[in-house]
């Protein structure tokens, strides 16, 4: 198969920027199987309930949902596996150093094909509390009214 130019979205984590505060993003390769790949590029996978873990020095994968591909045979792989992630020996070390602290996880932000290979965007987050998170819709909401009466005021319509 050709190798498909620039990004192709599959999955995206939108919860976990609503539950954390994201302080490094990282890109890293997925050991897959060849079933596992062809369900991604049916657009096919969930990183709800997904999260990533340093065990011996090598960054693991848990909980990410990758259904079974339809036409698989006995060679189908099983749906919520752990995967290893590809990174480099320093960016590990660093993600090691920064998870050491309490309340610090590695979550998955999104999936994708980049240049025709999985990728995924894991993210070094601390967890919210409640009150940021209504502090961040409040904030969210506060700039949009501002944004539609800048633009009634552009129009002329009245306020």
């Amino acid at each position: 198969m050709a190798k498909e130019p620039g990004r192709k979205l599959i999955a995206q984590n939108r919860k976990a920027r609503h539950d954390y505060h994201v302080d490094d993003t990282y890109e890293a390769g997925l050991v897959l199987t060849g079933t596992e790949v062809k369900s991604l590029r049916e657009g096919r996978a969930n990183l709800t309930d997904g999260w990533a873990d340093i065990e011996d020095g090598e960054v693991w994968l848990h909980g990410v949902h990758i259904p079974e591909y339809a036409q698989g045979t006995w060679t189908n792989h099983t749906a919520r596996r752990k995967r290893k992630l590809l990174l480099h020996r320093r960016e590990i070390e660093k993600i090691e150093k920064a998870v050491s602290n309490p309340g610090v996880t590695l979550v998955p932000l999104s999936l994708y094909f980049s240049s025709g290979r999985a990728k995924i965007e894991v993210a070094v987050a601390r967890g919210k509390k409640a009150w940021d998170k209504r502090q961040a819709i409040a904030e969210r909401q506060a700039t949009r009214e501002v944004q539609t009466e800048i633009g009634r005021r552009i129009k002329g319509m009245p306020g």
